[in-house]
C-alpha cells in the first residue's frame, strides 16, 4: 500500500515539473502558445498613442472605422473649403481690423456622437440651418478663439496673451461678439458654396452644452472641417461639422472632380449618336386590317381560300414601327409603287418612344 502511494506521488511531481517548465528553453513560449507584448497588441488593435491624427488605420480599428463614409468620395468639398479659407481670411481681417491668417488643418469623417464627446469644454456651439438643404450643421468655437476675439474687438494690447477665466459661463458681451463672428463665417460659407449651388446658412442658436446641440443621431456620419485662425500671437480653432444627411441633396454635385463636370455626358458623343440615329433605317409596316380567328381555321386554310377584310379602298391604314403605332394614312399608287399618304400627325405613343430614344 505504501509502495503504491509513493509511486503515485512521484508521478505527480514529475507531471507538475513538466507543466511548470515552459518548452523551448524559456523564450516566452508556454506549450505551443506565445504571449504577445503590449506593442504587438496595440498593432493588432490598430491603436497608436503617438499619433492620433493618422488617417490610415490598421488592424481591428480600421475594420470598425470602415463603416464611415470617407469625405474623399466627395472631392468637390475640398475645393469649397479651400475657397472658404480664402474668403474667411479677408472677411475676418475686415471684422477684426487685425492681421488674420486662416488655415485648413484637415477634413475628416467622424460619427456625430464621437464628435460631441470629443469637444473640449468650455466652448460655444453654434447650430445653423442650411435653408435650401433643409437640415442643420454645427460650428464650434473653442475657448482660445473666444477670448482672443473678445480681446481684439475690445482693444486689447498686442503681444499679450488673452486672459482666460475658467469656471464661469460666458457673458452676454462675449456671446454677442462670438455670434457676430459666426455670422461672418456663415456668410463666407454661403459664398463658398455659391458656384456649386445656392445655400443660405442662418444661425439658429448658440449653446454651451453639447447635449443641447444634438442635430443628428449619435451613429450618423458627418464631415468635420478644422480651421485654424491666427491673429499674430493670439488665435484659436473653429470646427465646422456637416452631417452627411445635410449634404445628401447636393451629393451629385459634390462628386464632381472639377466645377461644371458633366457626369458621363460628352457633347461630341451626343452629336455623333444623334447623327447616326437620324440616318438609321427603320422598318415601317402598313396594316390594312386585323382579325382574330381561331387556330383551327388557320390550320384549315388551303391554297385559293379567300380572306375577307373589313376594309374598303377609302379606309385608313395604320403605320407601325414594330408594335408602336406611328400614324394613319391612305393607300394609293405612285408610278409603279404602292404608296401611303399620311393623313394624321404622329401619335402620342410614338412621341414618347422618340423621347425615350433621345
Amino acid at each position: 500500500m505504501s509502495e503504491d502511494t509513493e509511486a503515485t506521488s512521484t508521478m505527480d511531481d514529475a507531471g507538475a515539473g513538466a507543466w511548470a517548465e515552459p518548452k523551448g528553453g524559456g523564450d516566452g513560449m508556454v506549450g505551443s502558445e506565445r504571449i504577445l507584448n503590449q506593442d504587438e497588441i496595440d498593432s493588432l488593435l490598430g491603436f497608436d498613442l503617438s499619433d492620433d491624427e493618422v488617417s490610415e488605420r490598421t488592424g481591428i480599428r480600421a475594420i470598425i472605422n470602415s463603416a464611415l463614409v470617407s469625405y474623399e468620395r466627395l472631392p468637390m468639398l475640398e475645393i469649397v473649403f479651400d475657397r472658404l479659407v480664402r474668403l474667411m481670411t479677408t472677411s475676418l481681417r475686415n471684422f477684426t481690423s487685425d492681421n488674420v491668417e486662416v488655415s485648413l488643418d484637415n477634413i475628416s469623417s467622424i460619427r456625430f456622437g464621437d464628435y460631441l464627446n470629443s469637444i473640449p469644454l468650455p466652448a460655444i456651439l453654434s447650430v445653423f440651418r442650411a435653408e435650401e438643404l433643409n437640415n442643420y450643421g454645427l460650428l464650434t468655437v473653442d475657448s482660445n478663439l473666444i477670448y482672443s476675439i473678445v480681446d481684439v474687438l475690445l482693444g486689447g494690447r498686442r503681444g499679450t496673451a488673452a486672459m482666460r477665466i475658467e469656471g464661469r459661463p460666458y457673458t452676454t458681451i462675449e456671446r454677442v461678439l462670438v455670434q457676430r463672428m459666426v455670422e461672418v463665417v456663415l456668410a463666407d460659407a454661403r459664398e463658398a458654396f455659391e458656384p456649386l449651388t445656392p445655400v443660405s446658412f442662418t444661425l439658429d442658436r448658440l449653446e454651451t452644452n453639447p447635449r443641447f446641440a444634438a442635430i443628428a443621431r449619435p451613429a450618423n456620419a458627418a464631415i468635420l472641417v478644422k480651421l485654424r485662425i491666427d491673429m499674430e500671437d493670439r488665435g484659436g480653432r473653429i470646427e465646422l461639422l456637416l452631417p452627411y444627411a445635410t449634404l445628401e441633396p447636393i451629393r451629385k454635385m459634390l462628386l464632381q472632380q472639377f466645377m461644371g463636370e458633366k457626369f458621363g455626358r460628352d457633347n461630341i458623343w451626343e452629336s455623333h449618336l444623334a447623327t447616326e440615329l437620324w440616318t438609321t433605317n427603320m422598318e415601317v409596316r402598313a396594316v390594312l386590317d386585323e382579325q382574330q380567328v381561331s387556330l383551327q381555321k388557320v390550320l384549315d386554310l388551303k391554297v385559293g381560300d379567300t380572306l375577307m377584310l373589313n376594309a374598303t379602298p377609302d379606309s385608313l391604314i395604320e403605320l407601325r414601327a414594330g408594335a408602336i403605332p406611328l400614324t394613319r394614312g391612305r393607300m394609293g399608287r405612285r408610278n409603279h409603287h404602292i404608296a401611303v399618304r399620311v393623313e394624321a400627325p404622329l401619335s402620342p405613343h410614338a412621341r414618347k418612344a422618340v423621347t425615350r430614344i433621345a
